[in-house]
């Protein structure tokens, strides 16, 4: 991804994984159900990139989706979700089975730039930095405590864990 002028419409898993290092992340290949999706962590909360629609290439994606899977344990306030979903832009929230899963799309098909690419990865780093401080700050604000969230002050590649609602996890 050395030349800023030439376009890119699709990525192999290897643009992908040179990205997120780019961008200064780690990046692990982790094959589940057949398919290679790539592990990466950002200020101590884990996240998955997951390569998304086929390109007309062989081996080659035009978008993947960015996620970040916290485990939930004993519920969530109702309104949580549906208040971060109206007031946040460019990701969404959605609880699926025993997870919180905070989730961000980026599409590459009809060409974007490396800068459009950083871009994204600086916006998907803040998205998570609002998540955790969105979870404890709803504690906080409606005098509840079912959800307890990861530690941020660590800027470290692996996934901590504060108490016991919320975990880092990753979806199975």
């Amino acid at each position: 991804m050395s030349n800023e002028s030439a376009l890119i419409e699709s990525m192999d898993i290897a643009k992908l994984s040179e990205m997120l290092q780019n961008a200064g992340y780690r990046s692990t290949e982790m094959e589940q159900n057949g398919l290679v999706q790539l592990l990466s962590a950002s200020q101590g909360i884990g996240f998955v990139l997951r390569p998304g629609n086929p390109g007309q290439e062989p081996g080659r994606v035009v978008d993947f989706t960015l996620s970040c899977a916290l485990q939930i344990q004993n519920g969530l306030p109702a309104d949580l979700v549906t208040e971060w979903n109206r007031t946040k832009r460019f990701s969404r929230l959605t609880v699926q089975g025993e997870f919180l899963v905070l989730a961000k799309d980026v599409v590459v098909a009809g060409g974007v730039s490396e800068r459009y690419l950083r871009a994204n990865m600086e916006l998907w780093d803040r998205l998570l930095l609002d998540y955790v401080l969105y979870l404890r700050n709803f504690n906080r604000d409606n005098a509840q405590a079912p959800v307890s969230v990861p530690s941020v002050e660590s800027e470290q590649a692996d996934s901590e864990q504060t108490d016991t609602n919320v975990s880092t996890e990753q979806q199975a």
